[in-house]
């Protein structure tokens, strides 16, 4: 898995799954409680990574120490949040809805990165992040100006995914991957059983009859291997092979496969308006992570020395 184009194709896959969850966790709710879920998915998820680590990476077991551990808890808090809105707002919202939603994350980024860390923020990115809101208003909205609750809901969960992003790139660059990860998807599932263990009936995560039900085991098997402990590998993997731009912008087409697999799956149709509201997202996504300025930078640069190369001749 050398080639460029390779680890495009397998990012792209990566999309494909988590666009496809949106469906699947909607389906696996009807019969296990949206926290109970996020709580199995990801003990079995860490639980996953952490065989891996013992077989592969053994050594790492000595960077689980007080920074790591902190930094992941953190980490942890974000994704859990965001992961326990978005899986209760589907019980209210549709998943083409909730995929595009969810991905107003990309656009929020730059916006933390500029609030929390003093990141330079990109006019493009405000543009795009204007281009956003616009969009989700048309695709939340009906006649009256009121937001569904499950539209609410995860708009909420794109806030902690922003956040939870802006945070791993404080962290990420000063610990190992996979010893952060484990910290992290075990701290969402150690705070998601807390709340069904208070909240939910979280004994149903343990009948048999309800875990083997083929949308609840098919959810969990899609959502705590695929999209959650395969998907980090990969993405942590393949990222050294292709350009932080690309990857951005492949998995900018989540909520398109999101939107996809519930037209063939549910037959959902979104109206002309909501249409419009989602390509405004995505385009507002596209102009959060292209870098214009750059591209604008080395055209002008190419000029000049094409303008000096003819004054020469």
């Amino acid at each position: 898995m050398r080639k460029p184009w390779m680890a495009d194709i397998t990012l792209l896959f990566i999309a494909f799954i988590w666009g496809t969850t949106f469906l699947v966790v909607q389906q696996a709710i009807a019969s296990l409680p949206p926290n109970t879920f996020n709580a199995v998915r990801f003990t079995v998820a860490a639980l996953f990574l952490l065989v891996i680590l013992l077989i592969r990476s053994r050594h790492q077991l000595a960077t689980f120490r007080g920074p790591l551990i902190r930094s992941g808890i953190i980490l942890g808090f974000w994704l859990c949040l965001g992961y326990a809105l978005q899986t209760v707002g589907l019980l209210y919202t549709t998943p083409s809805k909730a995929g595009f939603i969810t991905g107003l994350s990309v656009v929020l980024v730059p916006l933390f990165s500029f609030l929390l860390l003093r990141d330079k923020i990109k006019p493009v990115a405000v543009i795009g992040v204007i281009l956003a809101a616009a969009g989700l208003y048309l695709l939340t909205q009906n006649h009256s100006f009121s937001f569904n609750l499950g539209d609410v809901l995860v708009f909420g969960c794109a806030i902690c995914f922003a956040l939870q992003i802006v945070f791993t790139g404080k962290y990420a660059p000063h610990f190992a991957a996979l010893p952060l990860a484990i910290v992290q998807l075990g701290t969402v599932a150690v705070m998601s059983w807390v709340y069904a263990f208070f909240f939910e009936d979280w004994g149903r995560a343990f009948d048999p009859a309800i875990l083997l039900a083929p949308e609840v085991a098919m959810g969990l098997i899609v959502t705590s291997i695929f999209a959650t402990a395969l998907a980090f590998l990969a993405q942590t993997a393949l990222q050294k092979q292709t350009s932080s731009t690309r990857v951005a912008l492949i998995f900018a087409l989540e909520p398109v496969f999101a939107a996809l697999t519930s037209y063939v799956f549910i037959h959902e149709v979104l109206s002309g308006r909501q249409l419009t509201g989602c390509l405004m997202i995505f385009t507002g996504m596209i102009l959060a992570e292209l870098p214009i300025g750059q591209w604008l930078a080395q055209s002008r640069a190419r000029k000049g020395k094409a303008k000096e190369g003819r004054e020469s001749a």
